[in-house]
């Protein structure tokens, strides 16, 4: 039998708000750098995973939440999101429901896709804050703005 209760939130993300349970925090959990790019998409994504994604992926890379660990769950999170507009695009023409040879109303089974692929959006997107809720949960801390070096210089030292 697994564990019981909701799964540990990653140190990172306790960190980010505000570690409300005030538990010890684990310090050996594994870091992974935030690369200096956006990573590009996997090629295996879909066409609207792939605008997704590029949509995406700069917002969480900017506010730190995208690392070179993080590509399959947000490549998941945009190949659910590809096959949710897929799906709402046979809805739009199709409709919601169909007839059955012996006159019985059934529902289309892309009906079913596009609900269990805004489910799978939504489990993906709380990973990465990218609902209302789960946004208020975090506290990212702004980078210290530096002084750039070359406009201090040009500037002839002066600051402003």
């Amino acid at each position: 039998m697994g564990k019981r209760g909701p799964a540990p939130k990653p140190t990172n993300l306790k960190v980010l708000q505000g570690n409300p349970g005030k538990r010890q925090l684990n310090e050996s959990e594994p870091v992974f750098p935030i690369g200096s790019e956006v990573p590009n998409p996997p090629a295996h994504l879909s066409r609207y995973a792939k605008k997704e994604w590029k949509r995406i992926a700069p917002l969480l890379h900017k506010n730190g939440l995208l690392t070179e660990a993080d590509i399959a769950a947000l490549g998941a999170y945009c190949q659910a999101y590809n096959r949710w507009v897929e799906a709402e695009k046979l809805i739009r023409t199709y409709g919601y429901t169909d007839e059955t040879d012996k006159g019985n109303i059934i529902q289309r089974p892309e009906v079913g896709i596009a609900n269990k692929a805004m489910e799978q959006m939504v489990k993906y997107g709380k990973e990465f804050g990218l609902t209302p809720s789960a946004r208020s949960n975090l506290h990212i801390e702004k980078p210290e703005e530096t002084e750039d070096p070359f406009m201090k210089f040009i500037s002839g030292g002066r600051s402003g």
